[in-house]
């Protein structure tokens, strides 16, 4: 990960705040690693719901799929 750090400044509710700071005192993990590996985790779990709706959408195209050398066959013609 890029060692580059920036201030990300978002409002939440004031128990969320307050319960994953406290998450965060009770088990000695930094608030800031914290909140940035959440974020990342949430991308990568929004990330593969896009590509299982891509998944089911293009399974339905897959009887309209052509080998490999179908294609470079009618390629050369």
């Amino acid at each position: 990960m890029n060692e580059k750090k920036t201030t990300l400044a978002v409002k939440v509710d004031y128990e969320v705040a307050e319960r994953a700071k406290r998450f965060c005192r009770e088990r000695g993990v930094k608030y800031g690693f914290f909140v940035e590996k959440a974020i990342i985790e949430q991308m990568a779990r929004e990330e593969l719901k896009e590509d299982i709706i891509d998944l089911k959408e293009l399974q339905a195209l897959e009887g309209q799929a052509v080998s490999l050398d179908a294609y470079l066959l009618n390629r050369r013609v």
